[in-house]
């Protein structure tokens, strides 16, 4: 349409109406741009405090950081969720358009279904002059699906044959069952007791998700089942404990979990004990294992029953319960720095000073020479804590017994430090052997499944479940110690030692051992 009929007025209104709507889609656009700036701003803020409450150990405020953890990963999901939603939708989906997505590759072991897409017209004539086409190449694109679990029931069938000459019937002997009379294969066993300690889902909103595919299971069934894998997995467990028991360095921690008390109707505090053996850190190529232990209370006689038979080293935190084994002359105590840190930590994060701040400093100096010589054999570990830790050591301590001629004893700072103090041969030890690490995160990170885990069982159920659920932890963390799959494992071991697998043969079947069958290797491939 031409102008030259508009009048001067009619001109200059129009131009000022869309100059008006350009600046109003200028302001918007800007405004876009400035809320996914802080948007990103803030999923990176997220992902760092992310990742520092990560490092930090599980020690006493772990349902506290496990909550402060859970919130924080929600919340960012939420943010990358709607980062997401937004990309194509007007001026914030332009804007988001420009930032390119990393690409990835898809994992190379996972099968390929392929999918060929060829031309509507076909592949034979060429829509544009009707030429005869060519195979030139070919684009491809490889997208994440997904298969729901699918259950299926297995049919054994045992032909009867009889002899013509003298009758007799011959017949295969039928399969090993996973449980007399019931209807669970081994794989099943495996997978419900993996998704309610590994996974962390309880058996009553398992049977709800088989309910939904019209299976009806009911849950004490499932708890009769898991209870059926834990005795067959007894014998593997008592070997991962034998074979602890025989290294030269422990790592212990305890953690909390609630348990049925039916005589007051509510819930009394069990404990759960882990004993981690894992000497990677120093080069060495045995495996790494671990087991745990329930009991119905903290009292020290507990630890002393457990490793009644060990001698060797010990690392810890600073429980009395463990002192009659140091006093025996069998057990060596190994103190954890990272406890110590710990109290200094919290001290500074309510209140910083220069003190604290100075502190925390030397402390982290300390695990600058561990991450320097993290998987060298003990001789070079040793050495390079002889060459550049004991002198560090040597100022913290002048450091520490300065700060505590100044300090009320009855300050808070004070009482930290007294705390390192006072285990000072025990934090010191681990600079004259190579073997021994820095602090007891090697327990505290095996602890850290039940932290998580305990908050969806509601309660252990009783004693007897306690020990079943230590039972079945051993099993599946000393596998993923192992980089094996702790389903797939499960499921192959039960049906050997439900199938009479020979004694003589126990060590095979230990995780550190195990290999996958060619039938376990052809289904995930499947």
């Amino acid at each position: 349409m031409s102008d030259a009929g508009i009048s001067t007025p009619d001109r200059d209104q129009r131009i000022a109406a869309l100059e008006a709507l350009l600046a109003e889609r200028d302001a918007a656009l800007a405004g876009a741009r400035a809320d996914i700036a802080a948007r990103d701003l803030l999923i990176d803020m997220l992902r760092v405090q992310i990742a520092r409450l990560k490092r930090m150990s599980f020690g006493k405020s772990s349902e506290k950081l496990t909550r402060e953890i859970a919130q924080l990963e929600l919340a960012l999901e939420e943010l990358e969720t709607a980062a997401a939603t937004v990309a194509g939708d007007g001026p914030r989906g332009k804007a988001a358009a420009d930032r390119t997505p990393p690409v990835r590759s898809l994992p190379a072991h996972l099968p390929r279904l392929e999918i060929v897409h060829e031309p509507v017209s076909g592949t034979c004539a060429c829509p544009a002059c009707g030429g005869a086409l060519r195979p030139l190449s070919a684009d491809a694109d490889e997208m994440l699906d997904v298969v729901p679990v699918s259950w299926r029931v297995v049919r054994h069938i045992r032909p009867k044959y009889s002899c013509r000459a003298c009758e007799t019937i011959v017949q295969a002997p039928a399969p090993v069952k996973a449980i007399a009379r019931g209807k669970a294969t081994f794989a099943t066993l495996a997978h419900i007791v993996v998704a309610k300690f590994d996974h962390h889902l309880p058996l009553y909103r398992q049977a709800e998700m088989m309910a939904a595919q019209g299976i009806d299971i009911d849950r004490s069934t499932l708890a009769g089942w898991t209870g059926q894998t834990a005795a067959l997995l007894d014998p593997i467990v008592a070997r991962i404990r034998e074979q602890g028991l025989t290294a030269t360095k422990l790592h212990t921690d305890d953690t909390p979990v609630p348990v049925l008390d039916p005589g007051r109707g509510r819930t009394a505090t069990g404990r759960l004990w882990v004993y981690a053996v894992d000497d990677r850190a120093s080069g060495a190529t045995t495996p790494p294992l671990v087991w745990y232990e329930f009991t119905t209370d903290r009292t020290g006689t507990h630890p002393q029953k457990h490793l009644a038979n060990y001698a060797g080293f010990l690392q810890a935190d600073a429980y009395a319960g463990y002192n009659q084994l140091y006093d025996s002359g069998r057990v060596t105590e190994v103190a954890c720095w990272a406890h110590f840190r710990r109290k200094i930590f919290d001290i500074h994060q309510a209140k910083p000073t220069a003190l604290t701040s100075d502190l925390l400093d030397r402390i982290a100096a300390l695990y600058v020479v561990e991450a320097d010589a993290r998987g060298q054999p003990p001789d070079v570990r040793r050495a390079a804590r002889q060459d550049r830790s004991v002198a560090l050591v040597d100022a913290l301590r002048a450091a520490l017994d300065d700060a505590l001629r100044r300090l009320s004893p009855k300050s808070e700072m004070a009482k930290a430090i007294s705390y390192g103090v006072k285990l000072w041969p025990a934090l010191m030890r681990f600079l004259d052997d190579g073997r021994l690490e820095i602090d007891n995160n090697i327990a505290e990170r095996a602890i850290r499944s039940i932290a998580v885990g305990r908050r969806n069982w509601l309660f252990a159920g009783s004693r007897v479940g306690g020990e079943r659920a230590a039972a079945i932890y051993s099993v599946i963390e000393t596998c993923k110690a192992n980089k094996v799959d702790p389903q797939r494992y499960i499921a192959d071991v039960t049906a050997k030692i439900a199938g009479n697998w020979p004694a003589s043969r126990w060590n095979e079947l230990m995780p550190w051992n195990w290999k996958a069958s060619a039938d376990q290797q052809i289904a995930q491939a499947a």
